[in-house]
């Protein structure tokens, strides 16, 4: 942790000469955007997954018609369909899980001690470890450091608006593999698809709760989401 803790305060330094006293803030950002970038090929990776799976959904669907009344018959059909195109039913989910490691480092470098004294920086008027109600109470709603939050409130609302929007669409278009097994409807699952276009305004409360610096990680690593697959899932 104060590896990483110690890069971003010498990139604090590099862009002190550009943002002055938000120097850290911005390093945060920039530390946190390049982290995505080195990432990025295993986002790739996810994404041809996920159009492999979805190539193969109309004849899977051809598959359970033809076995509609034997279920063993149409789950093996469906593993040899898996295998003879050479795409896992789990295709695009590793990459993924790989991705999160990092993730977790990045947010428990921003929201702990671990960060050492950049959490004593502010962004603006706002101190990197502060958190919504210490803004709220030092200046209200609407002080100086208030208005950090709003901003940041609104940035997270507009992309979890536009994630809402793509993963209805997304949803509607390839409805998930695994909400069918055996032929039959998955209980449950129809109900956690409805719910997924909703976990993406989770992040407003995350952003309230955490220390900002925690919080610009969070709006960062958010952003790049939404914009990252805009352009591979398009």
């Amino acid at each position: 942790m104060s590896v990483f803790a110690r890069l971003v305060d010498q990139l604090a330094d590099l862009l002190q000469p550009l943002f002055h006293a938000s120097a850290a803030a911005a390093a945060i950002v920039l530390f946190t955007a390049l982290v995505r970038l080195l990432v990025h090929p295993l986002s790739r990776a996810a994404a041809r997954g996920q159009r492999a799976r979805a190539a193969l959904q109309p004849r899977i669907a051809e598959l359970r018609e033809k076995h509609a009344d034997d279920p063993g018959r149409l789950q093996r059909a469906v593993l040899e369909l898996h295998t003879e195109e050479r795409v896992s039913p789990l295709s695009g989910c590793l990459p993924s899980l790989l991705q999160l490691p990092a993730f977790f480092l990045l947010y428990h470098l921003f929201s702990s001690s671990s960060a050492g004294g950049l959490l004593s920086h502010r962004l603006f008027t706002a101190p990197l470890g502060g958190r919504w109600t210490d803004a709220l109470a030092d200046g209200g709603l609407f002080g100086t450091a208030g208005l950090v939050y709003l901003a940041l409130f609104a940035l997270v609302a507009a992309v979890a608006a536009f994630n809402y929007r793509r993963t209805r669409l997304m949803t509607a278009k390839n409805p998930s593999p695994l909400a069918v097994a055996d032929g039959e409807r998955v209980p449950g699952l129809g109900a956690i698809n409805r719910l997924m276009p909703f976990t993406s305004f989770f992040t407003l409360v995350t952003v309230a709760v955490v220390p900002l610096a925690a919080a610009l990680y969070v709006v960062t690593s958010t952003t790049w989401s939404a914009v990252e697959r805009a352009v591979l899932y398009r």
